[in-house]
């Protein structure tokens, strides 16, 4: 009988194209796997040509993370049963954090498979390690409720909370409505809290910008809808 398999979170470039900020391992990795899980196999088949020009794409199997009928584990545990080593890659950044790479994880934890992390850029961090805020003290939240007034007593309760205990707030919005989270933050923050607004990280164009809300309301901020990081330190 095989040896179960392993599974590897591979992680892809945060901007287009942006493979510097790979790590070797992930190309040496890559290019020994063949059974993929992944939200797009199309974007990720992009990617593995990108980073493997040479690269047979026929002989790789993907098994795509459906938003509606959701992941097939049965699919992963039979190719970890069989002894594939298996990838799973998110759309952008470390599959797991914020993803639904955390579900095919814990599922490969309670099969017993050996789950690999595999070292690449993660918006997350490198926003709060140029931030200037509190790395000793941190939290991610993820989404912040999309409609008040859940959204904004949410906003509220994190400034509190930061306020508190010192401790930055991390949250992130889909692109197209970091206009509108923006302006709720203006709304609902004290003027002399801090707010990181980390745009395109590890892009050519990004931009990542410590200031507090009253300069914030004063200064224009031109989302173009790309893919932002909030963070939020209170005094």
């Amino acid at each position: 009988m095989a040896a179960i398999g392993k599974l590897y979170m591979v992680p892809v470039p945060i901007a287009e194209g942006a493979l510097h900020t790979l790590s070797e391992e992930v190309k040496t990795v890559t290019a020994q796997l063949k059974y993929y899980f992944a939200e797009r196999s199309r974007t990720s088949r992009r990617f593995l040509r990108s980073l493997h020009p040479d690269l047979v794409l026929d002989e790789i199997k993907f098994s795509e993370i459906d938003k509606h009928k959701g992941i097939d584990f049965n699919t992963l545990k039979k190719w970890l049963k069989e002894g594939h080593d298996v990838g799973v890659m998110s759309e952008a950044g470390c599959p797991g954090v914020a993803d639904p790479g955390a579900k095919i994880a814990k599922v490969a934890q309670d099969f017993g498979a050996e789950v690999i992390p595999l070292t690449g850029p993660n918006s997350i961090i490198l926003a709060l390690m140029a931030s200037g805020l509190n790395g000793q003290s941190f939290a991610f939240n993820g989404y912040l409720p999309v409609k008040d007034p859940a959204r904004s007593k949410e906003i509220k309760t994190l400034e509190l909370r930061s306020r508190k205990e010192k401790q930055t707030q991390i949250f992130i919005e889909t692109p197209y409505r970091n206009k509108t989270l923006f302006a709720e933050l203006l709304r609902n923050c004290h003027d002399n809290t801090h707010l990181c607004i980390a745009q395109n990280v590890t892009a050519p164009d990004a931009s990542i910008k410590t200031n507090s809300i009253a300069y914030w309301k004063k200064n224009k901020v031109n989302f173009e809808k790309q893919p932002v990081v909030f963070l939020l330190l209170a005094q």
